[in-house]
């Protein structure tokens, strides 16, 4: 009786190890696909209502409804996505080219907005050493070309991977139809096979529920549609570019107090000062009462409720996230972060019970 508990404890132990390798190994098989995976996950969270309206319509039916909402998907969301995508690169193509061509002039930009300053504010700049135009035009066409070439960068990249990218593409789709239509049965699973409480499990599952859910809702929504408010105000005012502008302006909006303003602001500043005053008027109402109050009205309209972290913990999380891992990097950053505050909530709780 004694010498077989040593053995179950090391057949265990084999067990356990096994189980720990052949994770790993599924881990690293899949990891390849592991951003089309993450986004079949969140598009199949997000749009569970979908489905679920669907599904009442045909009870008997959750492959069919599963995959209703997968077309519905597809054309309201995808290839919109994939068509303004397309159009931006071709707009920061373009722009790096002129820059590169001397075709844009920044520094004559610079001085008909330099001209129309007062006095005392031009000699502020010159002593700050901002009114030497072809210093100005030489920092601001190579910032300006970075951030060009960055994008004309990845999209090289895509371009020269439609392969990989169209496969992706299918195995998000493909996975986004199981996920929707067993999706409750694999969270259930999941749940119930986490070496943790079950209370524990069913907290932390709600947290990520709810921090998908807010994060998307809260910062790629309200982003999407202040960028697209701005790209509709830039192109009543005759701004060029006003796709990739929209664009800038829904990533902008990631960050607290100063969001697409930081977009609008300078646009605005251009138009007054080289006389365009009712262009300069438009884009200031607009960027104040229209796209400013964006986030306000949508914002707890969409999320409903708070996601317990804190504004500079959200900023940080994202802008580390989009880092590591790019444009997924805008939930996983904070995803992550909900999820350690989370899990640390927990643990404090269990040492003050305790």
């Amino acid at each position: 009786m004694s010498g077989g508990a040593p053995g179950r404890s090391v057949e265990q132990g084999g067990f356990l190890l096994f189980l720990a390798l052949v994770s790993l190994a599924l881990l690293a098989v899949v990891l390849p696909f592991a951003k089309p995976l993450l986004w079949a996950a969140l598009g199949a969270i997000m749009f569970q209502p979908l489905f679920g309206w669907f599904l009442a319509k045909r009870p008997e039916k959750p492959s069919q409804a599963a995959l209703a909402s997968l077309v519905v998907i597809l054309f309201a969301v995808v290839l919109p996505a994939l068509w303004i995508g397309s159009a931006v690169v071709d707009e920061a193509a373009g722009l790096f080219l002129a820059f590169r061509d001397g075709d844009v002039d920044v520094a004559a930009y610079f001085q008909q907005v330099f001209a129309a300053l007062p006095g005392n504010i031009q000699a502020s700049l010159e002593r700050a050493g901002f009114g030497d135009f072809g210093a100005v035009q030489e920092r601001a066409s190579a910032f300006i070309q970075a951030s060009l070439g960055l994008i004309a960068t990845q999209a090289i990249a895509i371009g020269g991977s439609v392969f990989g990218f169209v496969l992706g593409l299918g195995i998000a789709l493909y996975a986004g139809f199981f996920l929707l239509r067993d999706g409750r049965a694999i969270g259930e699973t999941i749940l119930s096979a986490l070496p943790m409480e079950r209370d524990i499990a069913e907290r932390l599952a709600e947290r990520f529920l709810t921090i998908v859910r807010a994060t998307i809702k809260g910062s790629v929504v309200v982003g999407l549609v202040q960028g697209a408010l701005g790209a509709i105000t830039f192109w009543i005012v005759g701004i060029p570019s006003v796709l990739l502008l929209g664009v800038i302006m829904a990533i902008a909006s990631l960050l607290p107090a100063l969001g697409p303003a930081i977009v609008w602001v300078p646009a605005a500043i251009y138009l007054l000062a080289t006389g365009a005053l009712w262009q300069g008027v438009v884009v200031v109402v607009s960027g104040v009462a229209v796209i400013g109050m964006t986030d306000n009205v949508l914002r707890p309209i969409l999320v409903g409720r708070d996601t317990g972290i804190p504004d500079w913990l959200i900023l940080v999380t994202t802008l580390g996230g989009i880092a590591l891992m790019g444009l997924s990097g805008i939930v996983v950053g904070p995803l992550v972060c909900g999820l350690f505050l989370a899990a640390w909530g927990i643990f404090a709780e269990q040492r003050a019970a305790a």
